[in-house]
């Protein structure tokens, strides 16, 4: 039996600081885990940075968002060539769930569960410090997940910063005030 789901295509609040994503990628669910985990795979849709599988172990995601398209797409004003976040591991439980720190306080989990020949990505971010951040941070995830979503499929990902530019003015609009 194939089981149907149904996806709302905006990341929502479940709190006020905490923002879900939810998608489905193609599987099976050590394909999709390789492209959360990997630094050569996951820097093709959002970061690359080398992790060493284990509670409490530390690392860095290093964005290179000019990368992500060919040719690059122009950077809004303030935005760096390049981008480094110290983080580490709080949870695991191979190949179905990944908890990392997110600067100061933030929180990211990564959830895979088999949907029949698909996985459903459940991405939260908790803890976002302030409205400013969390459209900054709802847009990229969004955006982010927009580049895996191509890239699994095969597909030329989309203009990276056009469509976070206008998925910010989006959310800014859907997220309350």
């Amino acid at each position: 039996m194939t089981e149907i789901v149904t996806l709302e295509p905006h990341g929502v609040l479940v709190e006020p600081a905490t923002l879900k994503i939810e998608r489905l990628l193609p599987g099976p669910i050590e394909r999709c885990w390789a492209w959360i985990t990997e630094s050569e795979l996951r820097r093709k849709w959002l970061a690359a940075g080398e992790m060493t599988l284990a509670v409490g172990a530390p690392f860095e995601l290093v964005w290179r968002n000019g990368e992500l398209n060919d040719p690059p797409s122009p950077r809004p004003p303030g935005f760096s060539e390049e981008h480094r976040l110290q983080s580490r591991i709080l949870a695991l439980d191979p190949p179905r769930l990944l908890v990392i720190t997110w600067g100061q306080g933030g929180e990211v989990s990564f959830e895979l569960q088999p949907k029949g020949s698909q996985v459903l990505l459940t991405l939260i971010h908790s803890r976002v410090p302030d409205r400013g951040t969390l459209l900054n941070v709802s847009a990229g995830w969004h955006m982010h997940l927009e580049m895996l979503l191509a890239q699994v499929h095969g597909r030329q990902p989309p203009a990276f910063w056009e469509g976070w530019q206008r998925l910010k003015q989006d959310y800014d609009a859907r997220l309350p005030a």
